[in-house]
């Protein structure tokens, strides 16, 4: 029977129901975990590891670090992982690991759910037998296993905040639908040769403007780009930002790269892929060394771009970085 580790990090699937609304409660998640273990251990043996418990939307490059040191140290003792998660940032937490964590060697699997678990309808049930059936299974991915799918972490985001079908993986097929049987995508990575490598590395110096009509330009000189070492623009549609007039953009991305800072162009749209050629706010971002996400996440982008800031690349290395799939995450160039 193969082993499976299961680490706790906290969430919705770890909460319960009391008078002042929804909260955390490591014991109590234990009490109810426990009575769903004998079925469990049906599927695989599991050991049982709190890393810590956490609101998602508390967690940050600190635990992305420690999660990662201890997927890596892990991975030696048994034939999968899966981690219990918040749902608001699983999908960042699992882009984080997919670039800190390189030729992985056993699957490691995110989930949670909408309703905690110790509630009659909750989703945390079918999510984890589902997630841990999963982690048997010879998948070299870090990926997130949701409502009947299994998505790549990198290419996955929250789609739903009360629909139980969450997520999605908006420029990338699923890796499995799982219904009577499980049935495995051939776009799950092949077992990649060499060693896996672990350098969980982020810097926050990263600031994402979502753009929008009447966005004022005098608004983002608080931003200190002496500190900042890359600004991302949620720009519109294939990538167009304002560039006439005094709502133009422009002259605010060109002090960017007068100041060393990176400039990324993301979309609002979630499908699709960014094209910096087609028009012409694209073009003038291109000319100024604007470099394009593609169809990545905004999650994978944000999480890529902490991890080469990490990595202390030089101009060059970053952008050819940048534009290279390092674990999936975008389409080979």
């Amino acid at each position: 029977m193969k082993k499976i580790r299961l680490l706790q990090t906290g969430g919705t699937i770890a909460m319960h129901f009391d008078t002042s609304g929804v909260q955390l409660n490591p014991n109590k998640w234990l009490d109810v975990l426990y009575k769903e273990i004998p079925e469990l251990r049906q599927i695989a043996e599991i050991e049982i590891e709190n890393v810590f418990f956490e609101d998602s939307s508390d967690v940050n490059q600190i635990h992305w670090i420690q999660l990662a040191e201890l997927i890596y140290e892990r991975q030696q003792s048994c034939d999968g992982i899966v981690v219990l998660h918040g749902t608001d940032t699983m999908a960042y937490t699992a882009s984080a690991l997919s670039f800190a964590l390189q030729h992985i060697q056993v699957p490691v699997i995110f989930t949670g759910s909408q309703v905690p678990m110790s509630n009659i309808r909750s989703d945390a049930r079918r999510n984890l037998i589902n997630a841990v059936e999963l982690a048997t299974h010879s998948i070299h991915e870090i990926a997130i296993c949701f409502n009947d799918h299994l998505f790549r972490g990198n290419r996955s985001t929250k789609m739903s905040i009360g629909d139980f079908d969450a997520f999605a993986s908006p420029n990338f097929p699923a890796l499995a639908e799982i219904g009577i049987k499980i049935k495995l995508s051939d776009y799950i990575r092949k077992n990649l040769s060499g060693t896996t490598g672990c350098n969980p590395v982020y810097d926050d110096a990263v600031h994402v403007i979502n753009v929008y009509p009447n966005l004022n330009p005098e608004m983002l000189e608080h931003i200190n780009l002496k500190r900042t070492k890359a600004v991302i623009f949620e720009a519109f549609g294939i990538g167009n930002i304002p560039i006439k007039g005094r709502y133009s953009l422009l002259p605010f991305a060109e002090k960017c790269r007068t100041n060393g800072c990176h400039i990324i162009v993301n979309s609002q749209a979630p499908y699709d892929s960014v094209d910096l050629t087609q028009y012409a706010s694209g073009r003038e971002l291109k000319k100024i060394g604007g470099l394009s996400a593609g169809e990545m996440t905004m999650e994978a982008t944000i999480t890529k771009t902490m991890h080469l800031l990490g990595l202390k690349l030089n101009e060059a290395d970053f952008r050819n970085q940048f534009m290279t799939n390092l674990a999936g995450e975008r389409a080979e160039i």
